[in-house]
């Protein structure tokens, strides 16, 4: 495996995750809540691998030649994050002042995180662009070395979701503040409206 090849798919992989959107917005939320942080973690990784080793594998031309793929998970997305959004700001909206603190809340069942956290990942037809059919064309400069760069590329997707869900914890001590939910639900909400409203204009 030539490892410049890897590192070439690492930091590719990275720099077309680290943008704030609303799949880091949700696991950034489990993490702080720390609730099934290592489920959310994992299906957000292993659906991004699988993304990834479809584009390298040559789906991405696929993809790109069936029109119907864009308007079909365009529009589930925009349903998707709309109802997120208001779920957030309503969240915002109805906060009464007490103690919001994660311990004190009782946590979705594990079935309904990982539908959340799902439907963010495979409703989302940027999550295509990035992994399937950005990578995908960029993996086809590199011929036999296709497998190394998939690899890094995938490599940076475990540590960026890993990193994220696990480093929330660095930012418990601010979230023990109540009122820092509501600002984090306001931002949420202000995050997967605008979003939704990028995916309807074709953005």
């Amino acid at each position: 495996m030539d490892l410049s090849v890897a590192l070439q798919g690492f930091l590719l992989g990275l720099g077309l995750i680290l943008a704030i959107g609303a799949q880091n917005a949700f696991v950034l939320r489990q993490g702080l809540r720390g609730e099934h942080v290592l489920l959310v973690c994992s299906a957000c990784a292993l659906s991004d691998a699988v993304l990834i080793v479809a584009g390298v594998a040559g789906f991405g031309a696929l993809v790109a030649a069936a029109p119907w793929i864009d308007p079909l998970f365009r529009f589930g997305g925009v349903a998707f994050l709309l109802v997120y959004g208001l779920r957030a700001l309503l969240a915002a909206w109805r906060f009464d002042g007490e103690a919001l603190q994660a311990a004190k809340q009782a946590a979705p069942s594990w079935r309904a995180a990982l539908a959340t956290c799902l439907a963010f990942t495979w409703l989302n037809p940027h999550v295509y662009l990035d992994t399937v059919v950005m990578l995908g064309s960029v993996s086809s400069r590199y011929a036999s070395q296709r497998p190394a760069f998939a690899a890094g590329a995938v490599l940076a997707s475990f540590v960026f979701f890993f990193s994220l869900g696990y480093g929330a914890r660095l930012l418990q001590p601010v979230f023990a503040r109540p009122r820092a939910w509501q600002v984090l639900d306001v931002a949420i909400g202000v995050v997967m409206l605008s979003l939704a409203a990028l995916l309807a204009s074709g953005g």
